[in-house]
């Protein structure tokens, strides 16, 4: 199994203190985050892009971009590029010249995106979203590829023969599709037979594992291997400490904090007490072992390979965040690597084999 650690860069009072960083601290504790990430082990580190209050992560490629030159070994991912809303030759301008930087590290996990205000900035409406998201994910997916692409599209000007720079790195950049809780992106990577990540955060495992369930079932339809499915799945939350009662005092206030917030904003509440939240939701919260046996018990119901976790200290203190993080990859990371099996393809820049050479002369 691997491991991510993501942050969606939001950028509101700290849930247990009420402090609010400026933007430029905010921005810090992300490359902050990401160096920790790969001191500690993880194999990869990722940036949301949300182009609305509260988030500042509106250009993942630049923020990427600086964690690039700050690191050397950790996969970079996007969590997720909204597609719907960007122009695909854009977006693989800028992420052809992020992969070249990074030497290959870049994957990315595509999207529609959430939130109307987003929407409403670029003019993308609920009825064409998915459409659009579908149409620049054909255009990426075929500049990607092609030297040169023709494509009469709908939602930006029709391409002819159009050459786009710089040429990839990767050949190509692995690309996974996030799924929250519509069938429409799950189809999407199962007919190009691409890896699945399942959002995993607002619910319980139920109406995910469903999803994952009909993206198994539409893999095998467009005629792939199941043996080649890989899936990734998100947690609701992070705290690892030597026993479940440390764990839970220390999430506590966080908890407690962030349904106060729900309730004030209007939001559904799904889980109504701390306990409930450890026991039902994907959240991370308890004792080592605890954790270890929740990923198994997701595992079971998921088969997935990869598992993200919460880059930011989200009121738990960077201290005491930290200490977590160390604890999990020193005690559950282990465990779960040896347990479950990795994803079906290298862990490294998919780069073009090298054409076999003949045998020497007398062989």
């Amino acid at each position: 199994m691997k491991f991510l650690a993501i942050t969606l860069i939001v950028h509101r009072p700290d849930p247990v203190t009420g402090v609010l960083k400026s933007t430029q601290e905010r921005f810090r504790e992300v490359l902050d985050s990401a160096l920790l990430a790969e001191e500690l082990g993880f194999d990869g580190f990722g940036v949301g892009e949300r182009h609305e209050r509260p988030f500042l992560s509106s250009a993942p490629t630049v923020v990427l971009g600086h964690i690039a030159a700050l690191t050397r070994h950790i996969r970079l991912f996007t969590a997720v590029t909204t597609l719907s809303l960007l122009d695909p030759v854009r977006a693989y301008e800028d992420y052809a010249t992020l992969d070249h930087l990074s030497g290959g590290r870049l994957e990315l996990i595509i999207g529609k995106g959430n939130g109307s205000a987003q929407r409403d900035l670029f003019h993308v409406t609920p009825e064409d979203q998915w459409e659009r998201n579908a149409e620049s994910y054909e255009v990426f997916r075929r500049l990607w590829r092609q030297p040169k692409v023709t494509a009469d599209t709908r939602f930006r000007p029709p391409l002819k023969d159009a050459e786009v720079w710089p040429r990839p790195y990767q050949q190509p950049v692995r690309v996974w599709h996030g799924s929250a809780t519509s069938k429409e992106s799950v189809d999407l990577a199962a007919r190009y037979g691409d890896p699945l990540f399942s959002a995993n955060v607002t619910h319980p495992v139920e109406p995910y594992a469903e999803l994952i369930r009909y993206y198994r079932e539409r893999w095998e339809h467009y005629g792939h291997d199941p043996a080649d499915i890989a899936v990734g799945a998100g947690s609701a939350g992070v705290c690892v400490a030597p026993t479940s009662q440390q764990a839970l005092a220390a999430y506590r206030p966080v908890f407690e904090s962030n349904l106060a917030f729900q309730r004030q904003a209007g939001l559904p509440v799904v889980f109504e007490t701390l306990e409930d939240f450890a026991e039902r939701s994907s959240a991370l919260i308890g004792s080592p072992q605890q954790v270890v046996d929740k990923v198994h018990r997701y595992h079971e119901r998921f088969g997935h390979s990869v598992l993200h976790v919460n880059a930011d200290a989200g009121g738990l203190g960077a201290a005491r965040h930290r200490q977590s993080l160390e604890l999990f990859q020193s005690e559950v990371a282990p465990v779960l690597r040896k347990e479950i099996p990795d994803p079906p393809f290298a862990w490294a820049p998919v780069l073009p084999q090298p054409a076999p050479t003949d045998p020497p002369a007398g062989h």
